[in-house]
């Protein structure tokens, strides 16, 4: 990924605390005044960068940033560089409804329902109740009036809303934190393979849900966001490059003007070209947090890996179908061979039919036979008679 240098450098960078950001609510007041206002309580402050209209960097401060009478009011919202991306990137536009997959502690949301006016609706999910608190708590503070709070299971949201779906979904992964040391050290030492790995696998199911949920017929949208603060190739490309083998989606581009192309090639995994188009941050060429930016658009419901295993099922089933019936054919054959013996003379012919059934004599001479007199009465009758005489009489007792 980097040369021996260059990782030396990205490691340093890494450990430097960068200047606090905060990203102005245009729902409230405009980014002209909050600079003013700030000012005047003698913070020392600048634009953040050219791509950003909303964001003002802190680099001096007398009083806490989260704690001054704007804050409390809603006026701005604190939230790293490297965060407003994803959104950027996602583009809501009003009246949309849109999905925010794991939206605690509410940063990406606010600025989503900045950028549709309060507009429109937004489903704001997460796994963990305790932090959906402060997400309710920012939405009240910032006055966003759009967005439904609800904590389920990620991985479940395409069997509840599989006939609510969404015109574009925000998934900023849970992720391994391998771009975010400046903030935690800890990560250095306690971050193993083991967990890049299961947090990759997670991140593949995440992201299948959300292309599942992501309505495609959408007039105005069709397009998700995948985005995670790491930068390993196995939690970002390679989740990408499994979500295009296994939906019909393609990769847009993010249309962010910096950031590094993504890697098609990485040791000896390939990648389809397309990943080219989304966008790596790193903290040594673009003084911000290591992120990771993917823009996907859904082109249909189809599922790739599940209609080739449903193929390679019809075809095994066709095979038997068409085994089975020879078996029937032939079962049906030697039926139809062993009665047409059957029908053959037996030996004899017609005169052991004619003794056996003169009735048969009758018909064939056009004679009629009397009907055989039903004897069968008689003969109970003098088995009865017979019977009788054959008791032994009692003797009589002379006395």
């Amino acid at each position: 990924m980097f040369s021996p240098s260059e990782c030396l450098e990205f490691v340093d960078y890494s450990d430097k605390v960068r200047p606090m950001v905060i990203r102005t609510n245009t729902l409230k007041t405009r980014r002209k005044d909050l600079a003013l206002a700030l000012m005047k309580r003698g913070v020392s402050l600048d634009p953040l960068a050219n791509w950003s209209k909303v964001g003002l960097k802190i680099m001096e401060s007398p009083v806490p940033v989260g704690a001054t009478p704007e804050y409390l009011s809603g006026h701005y919202m604190l939230q790293s560089a490297a965060s407003m991306c994803p959104v950027l990137a996602l583009s809501p536009q009003p009246k949309e409804r849109v999905l925010d997959m794991s939206a605690a502690p509410g940063g990406k949301t606010s600025y989503i329902a900045q950028l549709m006016r309060n507009t429109g609706v937004i489903f704001a999910n997460d796994l963990r109740a305790d932090r959906q608190k402060a997400t309710v708590a920012n939405m009240h503070r910032l006055g966003v009036k759009n967005v439904i709070a609800c904590i389920h299971d990620g991985r479940k949201l395409s069997k509840l809303f599989s006939q609510f779906k969404f015109d574009r979904i925000l998934l900023d992964a849970p992720c391994s934190g391998l771009g975010v040391i400046s903030r935690d050290p800890s990560v250095k030492v306690q971050r193993t393979i083991a967990d890049v790995k299961k947090t990759a696998h997670l991140q593949k199911e995440l992201l299948l849900a959300a292309i599942d949920v992501l309505n495609h017929k959408s007039k105005t949208g069709g397009y998700m966001v995948y985005s995670t603060c790491s930068i390993s190739v196995a939690e970002n490309e390679e989740v990408v490059n499994y979500a295009l083998e296994k939906r019909d989606i393609k990769i847009v581009d993010t249309e962010l003007d910096f950031g590094t192309p993504a890697f098609t090639r990485y040791q000896q995994k390939r990648f389809h070209p397309s990943i080219s188009k989304t966008r790596r941050f790193y903290p040594h060429v673009h003084n911000m947090d290591g992120f990771y930016v993917a823009k996907i658009q859904k082109l249909s419901d189809k599922k790739k890996g599940e209609s080739e295993e449903k193929k390679t099922e019809t075809k095994k089933e066709g095979d038997e179908k068409q085994a089975i019936p020879k078996d029937n054919n032939d079962a049906t054959k030697q039926k139809q061979t062993s009665g047409k013996k059957k029908k053959g003379k037996r030996k004899g012919g017609k005169e052991k039919d004619e003794a056996a059934n003169p009735a048969r004599v009758a018909k064939r001479i056009k004679v009629s036979v009397p009907p055989k007199k039903n004897t069968s009465n008689k003969k109970k009758k003098d088995k009865k008679q017979n019977a009788k005489m054959t008791k032994p009489r009692r003797q009589k007792v002379v006395e």
